[in-house]
């Protein structure tokens, strides 16, 4: 039953039976947390064998006739371009390889934005205002990079198929201070919103104001699918830019840190040449190579992309029954209450949760209170301000399933109580 359809009495007597079992869990002493994309600890264990296959018998001189062991190759191994190449399917010259992380990658990329400008535009350093659109909810961590940096960020709706692209083409085309857009194309964090071909063409086909605007498409999740038989495409960004003339415009980024080891992966940015020549040229102040030893694990470990999508269904194995027991509860326990919406990804790392306008705070404050780690009310909008205090990131990937269970117990009474506590302030 919805609960605005209640009477005020019977919003008040179900609101004692649920303070009744908060306070019963409460006093659990319970310490869980669905904070964090993190996995858990049997998907670091499907990569352990990866730490063993390379020893003094290996042969570490590769395509490049460099030794892995030794300095050189700055833009990465030949091999590892190929492996990253092949997932996003561009050419090896398309490709910088990077640490092990796509997030260094990114800041690293506005830091040189900044300090040395793009294409032989001004360095932002020098402008008086730079923009970027943060289509929202959002990935956090992008907005923090903007924030370090003084990045004005604005707002733009995330639709079923994408970013709002009628206010993306406005905004770039009108305003040269708009630099750039965050995007996760696929399995969007936290909304698990996959791109239509519409969406993507209309990215490629910008006409920016400013000649240093980029898209910043970190396909974190290209190939986090939860499900064997039900795995959607998008169109390739980096192919359709070069079919709209416009081959300069995107950075794309990509990385195993999901897929081996969070902490110590290998990163990836595919771009046109130019953009990756422009990258190096400027990598070469900053570091002689990257880690060849960790690039010649990875490619040894997967040998081919078959090896590598086996791989990814054995990630999906461990998380799918998390995903749907997470959403089967929330169904069971708020799917008539009409006092909430939640995804559901095929996926990605998370499921995007809204309670009505108004709520989320209290709800994640109330989950604290009771030994629950949410992700922080706002984190999904720019300066942790979410207009509606509403949106809740979902992450049900590390907590093992009996302790996603009872986190989600609690979850649910805290979204219930402080529904009911809305609810009555117009009753």
């Amino acid at each position: 039953m919805s609960y605005n359809q209640m009477t005020k009495e019977e919003l008040m007597k179900l609101r004692e039976e649920l303070l009744t079992a908060y306070e019963e869990k409460k006093g659990l002493g319970l310490n869980l947390s669905m904070a964090r994309g993190k996995p858990e600890r049997g998907q670091l264990e499907l990569s352990m064998p990866m730490l063993s296959i390379i020893n003094e018998d290996t042969q570490f001189v590769g395509e490049d006739g460099l030794d892995f062991r030794n300095y050189g190759i700055l833009s990465g191994t030949m091999e590892a371009k190929r492996f990253f190449a092949d997932i996003l399917d561009v050419e090896t010259e398309n490709i910088v390889i990077y640490g092990s992380a796509s997030l260094s990658l990114m800041y690293d990329t506005i830091a040189r934005a900044y300090i040395k400008g793009i294409m032989g535009s001004e360095p932002w350093s020098r402008l008086d205002k730079v923009k970027f659109l943060c289509p929202v909810p959002g990935y956090d961590r992008h907005f923090t990079i903007c924030e370090f940096f003084g990045i004005e960020m604005i707002n733009v709706p995330m639709l079923e198929d994408g970013p709002d692209m009628d206010m993306v083409e406005k905004l770039v085309s009108e305003d040269p201070a708009v630099k750039g857009i965050w995007n996760v194309p696929k399995y969007s964090n936290p909304g698990g919103v996959v791109y239509s071909d519409e969406v993507v063409r209309r990215f490629a086909n910008l006409k920016p104001a400013a000649a240093d605007f980029r898209i910043y498409w970190d396909n974190a999740y290209c190939i986090h699918h939860l499900y064997r038989d039900n795995q959607p495409e998008i169109l390739n960004i980096i192919k359709e830019c070069e079919k709209a003339g416009n081959p300069d415009m995107v950075y794309e980024f990509c990385s195993t840190s999901k897929v081996t080891f969070p902490g110590a992966g290998i990163s990836a940015m595919a771009a046109s040449k130019a953009n990756i020549d422009e990258t190096v040229k400027y990598m070469n102040a900053q570091t002689i190579s990257h880690d060849k030893l960790n690039q010649l694990r990875h490619v040894l470990f997967f040998p081919t992309q078959d090896a590598l999508k086996e791989h990814m269904m054995k990630h999906a194995d461990i998380m799918r029954p998390k995903f749907e027991k997470v959403t089967e509860m929330l169904e069971e326990e708020l799917g008539d209450a009409g006092i909430a919406s939640w995804t559901k990804p095929l996926g990605g790392y998370f499921i995007s949760f809204d309670g009505m306008e108004g709520t989320a705070k209290k709800i994640v404050s109330m989950c604290a209170d009771a030994g629950i780690v949410m992700t922080g009310a706002g984190a999904t909008y720019p300066y942790g301000n979410d207009p509606h205090d509403s949106n809740i990131r979902i992450a049900p990937s590390f907590p093992p399933m009996d302790e996603l269970v009872e986190a989600c117990r609690v979850f649910i009474i805290c979204v219930k109580l402080a529904s009911i506590d809305k609810i009555l302030e117009t009753k």
